[in-house]
């Protein structure tokens, strides 16, 4: 717990039998539950993530594989289920520093933002980032802002945190599963008109290369005017009011 709030991580992993160990045995002591997603691996992912023995880590796996986007989904109805009070989201890679989970969550439990994101951007180890990711993730984190009004800088970062109440009126069966995911929910976050905060965090890279195409951004702006155009036709609000409100008086 930290501030006597349940905190749970989860940690949506295709092929992370490498690196999964090392994300699971930094967790910091303050996090109560951690669900690890292996989105079918076929590279022994699962069986590394339960050999950590950690009485806190929960498995959970897809039989097929459905996407990253969809992985976190199950990931937040687990902890949803279990009534965490914030639940943040890690990749399995090792590329987060759980050193700044705290500070992910902070805003959450303040009560300042339903919705926290990294942004790595801001920090001053930001040029560790491949050019092209963070070439592309400037471009589509503008094409973001124009589409939701939400004053975020780093749309692409995974590194984050979101309320019990938040996720009680996100539409999860709507979120785009695959890659493009980030900038859908914020879309959803903006249509449920969530409290979006940022937060710097500093990017951890090897020296992979990037997996940031051409269509991978052509992808995204299509997920955006999909997202923008279903929004314009809703004749009447989706949400319920009632929820909404519950998160404005947590």
């Amino acid at each position: 717990m930290l501030h006597a709030k349940r905190i749970a991580v989860v940690i949506p992993a295709f092929r992370e039998a490498k690196l999964i160990r090392r994300t699971l045995t930094t967790l910091p002591h303050f996090v109560d539950a951690v669900y690890v997603v292996d989105d079918a691996s076929d590279d022994g992912t699962a069986r590394e993530a339960r050999e950590v023995a950690d009485p806190r880590v929960s498995v959970l796996c897809h039989e097929q594989n459905r996407g990253v986007g969809a992985a976190i989904v199950t990931g937040y109805r687990a902890a949803f289920a279990a009534q965490a009070d914030v639940t943040a989201v890690m990749g399995g890679d090792a590329q987060m520093d759980p050193k700044e989970l705290a500070k992910v969550v902070e805003p959450v439990l303040a009560g300042r933002a339903d919705y926290v994101k990294g942004n790595r951007f801001l920090s001053n180890q930001r040029h560790c980032m491949p050019w092209q990711r963070r070439t592309a993730g400037k471009c589509l984190s503008l094409a973001t802002r124009w589409a939701t009004g939400l004053d975020v800088d780093d749309c692409q970062c995974g590194y984050t945190a979101i309320s019990w109440q938040a996720l009680r009126i996100l539409p999860l069966d709507d979120l785009w599963p695959r890659f493009g995911y980030p900038n859908d929910l914020l879309l959803l976050a903006a249509e449920c008109r969530l409290r979006v905060e940022e937060v710097v965090v500093r990017p951890i890279y090897g020296g992979e290369q990037s997996g940031v195409r051409p269509w991978h951004a052509l992808l995204i702006l299509g997920l955006i005017l999909r997202r923008l155009l279903a929004s314009n036709q809703r004749s009447a609000p989706s949400y319920d009011e009632s929820a909404r409100s519950t998160i404005r008086s947590a």
